[in-house]
């Protein structure tokens, strides 16, 4: 029994070692697949171990997969014993990005002998390849925040940059850029699918500086970028010799005084080597008034206010009714208030005889502002700007100017009655000026022989002089005229021919002087123009020249930065207080030299504007008092009264200023000082009778000043270019006499005021004069304390007293006592008061011989006013005088009861008492002008 079971187990052991006696068989090589993110490896061929063993029981059996080798993030797993299927997995994230591919070594084990898995056996080494495939994850992204690229205007580029992106996939499918693509529309660039760009059309520096554009990419699987790029490309202008860094327009405020305009100018010459350059700068302002913006006054106020000799005599004034003959003329309206007549060749006016200067003698001017073109078609007639000829009879011209061919031509012929020889006739000049359309300012001073010519200041003699006969002496009467030349003789219907075409501003003619060069430059002096600020400055290698109206600027230089430093300091100044607005043109020329050439660059021609502001209008404001009352005896006295005593002219801008705090524009009110030209006092109603008014102002209250003065029955005219402090001093001193206002209640005055020749102009401020025919009841109780012009007033409180205690009515009979108490109170008065009257006569003449010495003289009173004679002295007293007084004290003692200083009898018959007393103050100023003394300006109101 025992050898039996030995045998059996000896022989189980036996059978098993022999069971197990093979190796798993698995392949040599194994290739995977694994999607990235994924745990699922697709093996070829599939993972399977053979064992021989088999079916014996775990023998035959595959119990486990071991990798060995890298650590790789794997896993093999026996899916069945018997078949020996299994399987490989991702034990971690397999991220392609990571690791694209991995490789390790595989060996399949059997179960062993037994169910203790012991004596199993492995596998011969297999080696497994296994490729990550990738997931298209990522978007492309540019490698730069940005590209920037410039190119030349001009010229069509192949590839102007290359943009690039990039992806973070791990495959070439997905991590490859397969294309580009321009986001922005409309733009004039392509893309390649390499990240090229190139331009599609030739780019202009002018039309467009830069550009802006954006780009995005797309991966071989069509994946966008999620941030497109900006790509900024600048146009560069092809290298042009020129002006660079200015403004074609620059505003200039008024009031500012020197405004640079071109700060930042500088010459670019693309690098050629230059030997020097020469700007010139042109300001154009033809189109502004008479060529420029000058002083828009009248040409008697500019010939004042330039100091040139007075006498001349304006042949092209304002219509007025004292000056009609240029009312028929067309205007020029619109040339900021300046006064331009435009003659087309049918208007012409005759001067009236007492305004032609009837004088002239062997020195004499003749100046005017002309603007003149060439007449086609009319080039053989003359056209005639002033023409002194016969008035009937014949047609004789005595002197003339007239422009014939573009040539301008003043005839001379003068009467000579000691010799009969050839004599200088006609005198001509060809100018460009004369045809050229645009104002210039024509002078001719007359030295006969010689004649000379000056054009906007510059002189000019003529290039031709002809002689001929003198003119035989007759009576015929001469016609002078503007615009054309009378015919007067000679013809059936006497007319005008020969007219002129063109416009006329400032005819004057001035006989006995001739005119100066400098003040010739003043007339015709521009207030605007180029300047160079802060010439110490300016490099010494550097000339500049103007013209002599300051509208040309020649600028040269050999250093190109010594030029290009001059220019940025060429100004615009306007001195004008108020300038006229609008813009005013630039022109610039340069020419540039190089070594052993003449001209080596052409540099383009600039044009830009200085745009002149509005200034602030002035508001120009005249203020008094509006009524004047006065009595009789002060119209009747020989200096009268003076009605614009208080007046006031002020002149206010409104400017504009800004709150630091609000931020809001608000505007405000500023008192300016400034000239005036002209101020009109015109007669409201009837005019003035010379017979017995008078509106004038004396020589005096004008002198020291640039003002004159005209009157007529209609007002007075005070004209000139002078302050408005002026003005009021002459304005103070106008008198208003009446030596007859029995019959005038009032009179009613306008006055205005102009600056710039009527383009700003002041209120119309009316004043009226009043007459106080008698003196109010508590002025005067009776003739004796009513006191005469002669003295000075005199206040007397009792006598006023008194004169209530009259008016207040009769007496009742019962109160006789009483009345008789105040005939004797009234005695006492009476003598008292002759006393005191007597006792201020006499201090009155003290008075006038203190105050004789005083030269001003106060006119006029708030309230009524009697004056003591100031022509009288205490020499002066006549024994008629002392009489006269006696006379009206006894007539004073006698006297009855009055009111208001008049008596009964007198009130009835007032119209005869204002006679007589018009016949009394006649003889009282025939005793004055006697006296021949100074009027006391001492008055005390009563």
């Amino acid at each position: 029994m025992g050898i039996e079971l030995f045998a059996s187990v000896f022989q189980c052991g036996f059978f098993s070692s022999l069971l197990n006696k093979h190796k798993p068989w698995i392949e040599t090589s194994y290739h995977g697949v694994i999607t990235e993110n994924m745990d699922t490896v697709l093996l070829d061929p599939p993972l399977v171990a053979i064992d021989k063993d088999a079916p014996v029981p775990y023998a035959g059996e595959i119990c486990a997969f071991k990798i060995h080798g890298q650590a790789a993030p794997f896993e093999a797993v026996v899916l069945n014993r018997t078949s020996g299927e299994g399987v490989l997995r991702a034990s971690g994230p397999v991220d392609c990005e990571s690791q694209k591919e991995y490789t390790f070594i595989i060996q399949a084990y059997d179960c062993g002998a037994g169910p203790s898995g012991a004596d199993w056996k492995k596998s011969h080494k297999a080696v497994v390849h296994i490729q990550v495939d990738d997931v298209n994850e990522f978007a492309p992204v540019f490698r730069e925040p940005e590209y920037k690229a410039s190119v030349t205007e001009g010229k069509i580029y192949d590839s102007i940059l290359q943009v690039e992106a990039w992806d973070q996939d791990c495959s070439p499918q997905y991590s490859q850029i397969c294309n580009y693509d321009i986001v922005s529309a409309g733009t004039p660039f392509a893309i390649d699918r390499n990240g090229n760009i190139r331009n599609t059309e030739r780019l202009s520096y002018d039309k467009q500086q830069s550009y802006k554009i954006m780009v995005t990419a797309y991966d071989c699987g069509q994946k966008r970028a999620k941030e497109s790029v900006a790509v900024h490309i600048d146009v560069k202008p092809v290298c042009k010799p020129g002006w660079q860094g200015w403004n074609k327009r620059v505003d200039y405020e008024p009031g500012t005084g020197s405004k640079q305009l071109f700060p930042k100018m500088h010459l670019e010459t693309c690098g050629g080597p230059l030997s020097g350059v020469r700007a010139m700068v042109e300001l154009q302002t033809n189109h502004i008034g008479k060529g420029c913006d000058r002083e828009t006054y009248s040409e008697k106020s500019l010939q004042k206010l330039c100091g040139a000799a007075s006498g001349s005599t304006d042949l092209l004034p304002a219509p007025s009714p004292s000056t009609n003959w240029t009312a028929p003329l067309l205007t020029d309206s619109g040339r900021d208030s300046d006064l331009i007549y435009r003659f087309d060749g049918h208007q012409a006016a005759n001067v009236p005889d007492q305004v032609v200067p009837q004088n002239l003698t062997d020195q004499f001017t003749v100046a005017t502002w002309m603007k003149h073109g060439p007449s086609p078609g009319l080039r053989a007639e003359k056209e005639t700007l002033l023409c002194n000829s016969d008035k009937t009879e014949m047609n004789r011209h005595h002197y003339s100017l007239y422009v014939h061919n573009c040539r301008l031509v003043f005839l001379l012929r003068r009467d000579f009655t000691q010799v009969d020889t050839f004599r200088p006739a006609e005198f001509h000049w060809k100018l460009e000026q004369i045809c050229d359309k645009e104002w210039h300012y024509y002078v001719i001073n007359v030295e006969f022989p010689a004649v000379t010519l000056f054009v906007d200041g510059v002189t000019y003699e003529p290039y031709l002089v002809t002689d001929d006969w003198p003119i035989h002496a007759s009576k015929i009467d001469t016609q002078l005229t503007v615009g054309a030349c009378w015919q007067g003789g000679e013809v059936t219907t006497p007319r005008f021919t020969q007219y002129f075409r063109g416009s006329l501003s400032g005819l004057t003619i001035r006989p006995g002087r001739i005119e100066t060069q400098k003040v010739i430059s003043c007339l015709q002096a521009c207030k605007e123009g180029l300047d160079i600020n802060s010439l110490e400055s300016l490099a010494k290698d550097i000339k500049f020249h103007f013209n002599p109206a300051q509208s040309v600027l020649v600028v040269e230089g050999e250093d190109l930065d010594s030029i290009n430093t001059a220019m940025t300091k060429v100004s615009y100044i306007n001195s004008r207080q108020f300038p006229t607005p609008g813009l005013r043109r630039l022109h610039i020329t340069t020419t540039v030299q190089c070594f052993g050439e003449d001209m080596c660059l052409s540099i383009p021609d600039i044009k830009a504007i200085v745009m002149v502001l509005p200034p602030s209008e002035p508001r120009i404001t005249i203020t008094g008092s509006n009524r004047l009352v006065r009595p009789a005896s002060d119209l009747r006295g020989p200096m009268g009264v003076s009605p614009f005593k208080e007046l006031r002219i002020t002149s206010t801008v409104i400017k504009g200023h800004s709150s630091p705090f609000s931020g809001s524009h608000r505007p405000g009110v500023m008192e300016v000082m400034h000239n005036l030209d002209y101020c009109d006092i015109l007669v409201i109603g009837e005019e003035l009778n010379p017979e017995r008014e008078s509106l004038e102002i004396h020589h005096n209250a004008l002198l020291g000043k640039h003002l004159d003065a005209t009157n007529s029955t209609s007002g007075i005219s005070i004209y000139g270019v002078d302050s408005m402090a002026h003005y009021e001093q002459a304005l103070r001193q106008v008198r208003y006499r009446n030596w007859r206002p029995a019959t005038l209640s009032e009179r009613r005055f306008r006055l205005t005021c102009s600056e710039l020749n009527g383009r700003y102009t002041s209120n119309e401020f009316n004043l009226e004069v009043s007459v106080l025919h008698h003196s109010a009841p508590v002025e005067h109780v009776n003739h004796m304390a009513a006191q005469s012009q002669y003295l000075r007033p005199v206040h007397h409180p009792l006598m006023i007293h008194t004169l209530n205690s009259h008016m207040s009515g009769t007496a009742p009979p019962a109160a006789t006592v009483v009345i008789v108490v105040c005939i004797a109170a009234l005695v006492v008065i009476v003598v008292f008061g002759i006393y005191r009257i007597h006792a201020t006569h006499q201090e009155g003449f003290r008075e006038e011989e203190e105050g004789v010495k005083d030269t001003e003289v106060d006119w006029e009173n708030s309230t009524l006013t009697i004056t003591v004679n100031p022509m009288e002295v205490p020499y002066s007293h006549t024994l008629e005088e002392v009489r006269e007084e006696e006379h009206e004290e006894e007539e004073e003692e006698e006297e009855d009861v009055q009111i208001g200083g008049v008596s009964s009898a007198e009130s009835d018959n007032s119209d005869e008492d204002e006679e007589e007393e018009d016949e009394e103050e006649d003889e009282r100023e025939e005793q004055k002008q006697k006296g021949k003394l100074e009027w006391d300006n001492s008055s005390v109101t009563y």
